[in-house]
């Protein structure tokens, strides 16, 4: 007898036309019935106290209906790739593209983003835009060393965002010391306040790890909030100095970057100044972190991250281990603090609350946790989403957790999981049955 033909095999396993649409159908009803509330029946509070109410029965009947034809999509996809074990449909060509594509979107995106002030330069809405997106991937790399590569749950990292945003807003301002004095100093300090948080924490793991650093984020909140003689509290730290390129103000007097050069004074000259800067302080943390991943202390976070019981066995000092990722991200989110500090001009405790760090975390997360391209990527599509969708503020959340729910169900790991050891054998070594009797290792 025969075996059938991978063709027939995979035609037998594929689910069939009934079961896509019996799928899309139930997919359908439950959106139905969650989003009846939501999008059909809208309520509010009149003029008068009362509740009044309006029915959106057209947005609902479409959302339900891109429900239904997108589990169709989705089954249809899964059907495509082929499930686990079986021959894949997708063409080995299409194979070798994806592989190609996949290692040329880093080169590409780095060279892009250098052209960006160059393309986009009459538009300053698309510069502000790629400042922010970078200042995130700057959060997220640095985030990454504490989560991704210790992986340490740490939910108060916007603590030392603040530290370096307000140390830089209090050094200039008080002491007249420049932008390029004062932001090795914020990263001290954040760095500083990392290894305190550190100290506290040594014993904790998980959801207890976890909890300890919300906490230390929200006291870092209060304690600028009530400590008006040094922060000013809820009226914030204005006045900030702007930076300079290495003493130069970037001015429109006869003392400026431009007068010096002969060229004509442009605002937008500091606004792609600042561009430049935060890309050079991103592309810094990035370098540190790749290097550091290949030293020991890289291999010793990889190590506890898989597991700290076996990381105590092969003798790894897990304290020191933790305390410098913590010190070590916190140092980058002081940096990014004290160029938000400089590019603002104004902070205040509202720009250092919770979800921020949510913000960073999911970044982190649905980049993928330990790929750094990952984590650029997942900025990107999150700040520049909230972004595209600025002008549907009642679809705009919704949109965004959909989004989240599909990308945790077709990729756990994120966009780009990375998991693989820094370090590990090319080629397996045969071992001789000699040298693996009893007392002999």
């Amino acid at each position: 007898m025969t075996a059938p033909a991978p063709e027939l095999v995979q035609a037998s396993r594929a689910p069939g036309v009934a079961f896509i649409f019996k799928k899309a159908l139930i997919s359908a009803l439950v959106a139905l019935v969650l989003f009846s509330l939501m999008i059909g029946i809208r309520t509010e509070a009149g003029p008068t106290g009362q509740l009044i109410y309006w029915t959106r029965f057209g947005d609902l009947a479409a959302m339900v209906a891109i429900v239904f034809g997108g589990s169709i999509v989705v089954e249809l996809l899964r059907q495509w790739w082929g499930p686990v074990g079986t021959v894949r449909i997708v063409p080995p060509t299409v194979q070798s593209a994806l592989v190609i594509a996949r290692r040329a979107i880093a080169p590409l995106l780095l060279i892009f983003t250098f052209l960006v002030p160059v393309i986009f330069y009459d538009q300053r809405y698309i510069l502000d835009l790629g400042i922010l997106v970078l200042t995130y991937v700057m959060l997220g790399w640095g985030l990454n060393v504490v989560v991704g590569l210790a992986g340490l749950l740490d939910l108060g990292y916007v603590a030392f965002y603040a530290v370096g945003a307000y140390s830089y807003a209090l050094l200039s301002t008080n002491f007249g010391l420049s932008f390029w004095v004062c932001l090795p100093l914020a990263g001290i300090l954040a760095a500083f306040w990392g290894v305190l948080l550190g100290f506290p924490v040594l014993r904790l793991r998980g959801d207890y790890l976890a909890i300890v650093t919300l906490a230390f984020g929200e006291i870092i909140r209060l304690v600028i909030i009530n400590w008006q003689s040094l922060t000013g509290g809820p009226n914030g730290v204005s006045g900030i100095p702007r930076p300079s390129f290495f003493g130069i103000p970037l001015t429109p007097g006869d003392d400026g970057l431009a007068a010096k050069l002969g060229i004509e004074f442009s605002p937008t000259h500091r606004i792609v100044f600042l561009f430049y800067l935060i890309l050079a302080l991103a592309l810094l943390t990035n370098w540190v972190t790749i290097r550091l991943r290949r030293l020991p202390i890289g291999r010793a976070w990889e190590a506890l991250r898989e597991d700290e019981v076996a990381c105590r066995a092969l003798g790894i000092n897990t304290t020191t281990t933790k305390l410098t990722a913590f010190a070590t991200g916190a140092m980058f989110g002081g940096f990014a603090g004290a160029f938000f500090a400089t590019r603002q001009g104004f902070i205040s405790p509202e720009s250092f609350t919770f979800q921020e760090s949510a913000l960073v975390l999911a970044i982190v997360v649905l980049g993928g946790m330990g790929s750094q391209l990952g984590v650029a990527l997942a900025a990107l599509a999150m700040i520049g989403g909230f972004e595209l969708f600025r002008g549907f503020d009642q679809y705009r959340m919704l949109v965004f957790g959909v989004a989240m729910v599909l990308l945790m169900i077709w990729r756990p790991r994120g966009l780009i999981g990375h998991r693989a050891p820094t370090v590990f054998l090319r080629h397996s070594q045969a071992i001789s049955s000699e040298l693996a009797r009893e007392g002999r290792g």
